[in-house]
């Protein structure tokens, strides 16, 4: 596994940005790093939030990695970079990989065993998106940090 940090913080809102880089792991130990690697960051967090990120949250993240970091392993020939992009309220999940074929929900079929990885991160994210990059491409999923993340509206005075 090779780690590549770079942080950049730009204004006004604070940006911290962090991507790893992930060789091909049959036993799936680049999805258990990728875990790992985002529990730590979130856990270092706070000094550019302003507060902790909630567990559940970390969590959450966890899951979405996992999900997208599967994805790239099994179905892109394993090599993937991995890039957090943390907000205030927002975290952005970014997996590139080399596949160019873009994943695509399965309709409910409550026999099938696996491949729910893409509703799964539909159902927990505000965003989910594809884009075509020069040697493949760039999944990206938006998870709110937000405790109570249906409470997106400021509250007014």
């Amino acid at each position: 596994m090779t780690d590549a940090i770079t942080v950049r913080r730009s204004a006004p809102e604070p940006l911290l940005t962090v991507s790893a880089v992930y060789d091909d792991d049959a036993h799936g130990g680049a999805i258990a790093s990728a875990r790992a690697f985002t529990a730590d960051f979130l856990v270092a967090a706070p000094s550019t939030r302003g507060g902790p990120v909630a567990d559940e949250r970390v969590e959450l993240a966890q899951l979405v990695v996992s999900e997208l970091v599967t994805n790239a392993v099994r179905h892109a020939g394993g090599l993937c970079r991995l890039v957090l992009e943390l907000r205030r309220d927002t975290l952005d999940i970014s997996v590139f990989d080399r596949e160019p074929a873009v994943p695509v929900p399965r309709g409910h079929d409550p026999c099938r065993i696996g491949q729910h990885g893409v509703e799964i991160v539909l159902a927990v994210c505000e965003s989910l998106t594809v884009e075509p990059v020069p040697d493949g491409k760039r999944v990206r999923a938006r998870l709110s940090l937000r405790q109570d993340r249906t409470d997106t509206a400021e509250p007014s005075d």
